[in-house]
């Protein structure tokens, strides 16, 4: 939570600005537009097709490594 006391003699477009420069820096609103919507999971498929890329791609460097490609 943002707490800001007033200071004394400070102009309330002052105490908005301290405000909103603490809200930004703390974070929170950062976090609020990233809870808004809910993330749908991956389905099974996808995290297959996914591992099976990866394998793949893992096969390849791993080719090009012993061929002193890269």
């Amino acid at each position: 939570m943002v707490k800001v006391i007033k200071k004394e003699g400070e102009s309330a477009g002052a105490l908005l600005f301290r405000f909103s420069k603490k809200v930004k820096q703390s974070g929170v609103l950062k976090e609020a537009k990233k809870r808004r919507f809910k993330a749908r999971g991956v389905n099974r498929g996808r995290r297959r097709v996914s591992a099976l890329h990866r394998e793949k791609r893992k096969a390849e460097v791993e080719k090009m490594r012993k061929l002193g490609l890269t």
